[in-house]
């Protein structure tokens, strides 16, 4: 992605919420965890940013959020430089980790309260309140976090970090691990958080997470930011259209007359596959149907079928890419 134009503090109005230029990070080893990162995330989004293990997703996430040490570059959270202003960023995000941490002999209640206050915010029971209730956690309120299931403690780590009201929410692997309805239960609750002003950084390894949710979507891959793209503009650019011709009769083969349209036998001769580019203006599905007629062959059904955003991303991340074990560094103490 290009560089983007320099920073401004005269037009706060126009700036997203959350802008990188030029970021980097090098480890001591030698390690490249990020290469000149440029991207900007527009207030009152769902960014999802994908990659694979070791991709940089936790790293950057962990720069933005101050837990590692940028090596060069800037990033600013609603105009706050995150080096010279940190506590004005900060206190404008909330974090969900990966890991879950919780204090097993709190309670519920106890220890979203205590995050409230890490912020230096005035106690505030009906916000509170608010946040248990829409997650779903305000009856679970006086019990011990250490008798919570996964999915639950999940969810008081999102309380805990939406605790001192921030405007930015970052989710990293929110649903790694959980049941298929728990999982869709937490989009409802994203999507919630979403109509309330909240802005919405997930990183995912779920490709169905981040087509149903995301509004934008970013791919990381070897620490570079190799796409972002709105979500249905990415589908519709990159996808491709699968048209399925389920045939009266099997054929054993593809005739020579049909050849150039470079055709698929599927379901032991009872189909032919024919995949192409549905913005391109000729996509020669007409010339091949004139030209299965020609042939003799009788069709007895048809579909389509657009490319998922799951086999785009696998199309797009094709170089090889660190160890998983290189991206966990960022979760490291750094002074660097």
């Amino acid at each position: 992605m290009p560089a983007g134009p320099p920073f401004s503090d005269k037009d706060d109005a126009v700036q997203p919420i959350i802008s990188i230029r030029g970021l980097n990070k090098r480890y001591d080893s030698g390690f490249h965890a990020l290469k000149n990162v440029n991207l900007d995330i527009a207030d009152g989004d769902i960014f999802a940013l994908l990659g694979p293990n070791g991709a940089g997703k936790t790293t950057l996430i962990s720069v933005i959020c101050g837990i590692v040490n940028p090596s060069d570059g800037e990033v600013r959270v609603d105009g706050h430089e995150i080096i010279a202003d940190y506590r004005g960023a900060r206190e404008l995000i909330g974090l969900v980790p990966q890991e879950l941490t919780t204090d097993a002999f709190e309670t519920v209640w106890a220890t979203v309260s205590f995050s409230r206050g890490l912020f230096g915010k005035p106690k505030n029971p009906a916000h509170i309140e608010k946040v248990l209730k829409d997650l779903s956690l305000w009856d679970k309120r006086n019990d011990m976090l250490m008798t919570l299931s996964g999915g639950m403690k999940r969810r008081v780590m999102i309380a805990k970090a939406l605790s001192h009201e921030p405007r930015i929410l970052f989710l990293d692997e929110p649903t790694a691990g959980v049941d298929v309805e728990l999982r869709r239960s937490m989009w409802e609750v994203v999507r919630s958080l979403r109509a309330h002003g909240v802005t919405i950084i997930l990183t995912t390894h779920y490709l169905e997470e981040a087509e149903q949710m995301a509004d934008r979507i970013g791919v990381i891959n070897a620490g570079e930011i190799i796409l972002v793209e709105e979500k249905n503009e990415l589908m519709q650019k990159l996808g491709e259209k699968r048209l399925t011709l389920h045939l009266q009769d099997s054929i054993d083969t593809v005739p020579d007359t049909l050849a150039r349209h470079e055709l698929d036998l599927v379901d032991n001769g009872h189909a032919l596959l024919y995949t192409y580019n549905a913005n391109d203006k000729r996509t020669g599905v007409n010339s091949l149907f004139r030209d299965l007629d020609s042939a003799g062959i009788r069709l007895r059904d048809v579909d389509t079928k657009q490319s998922s955003l799951e086999e785009i991303f696998v199309d797009l991340v094709k170089t090889p890419t660190p160890e998983p074990a290189a991206d966990a560094q960022a979760t490291a103490k750094d002074n660097a």
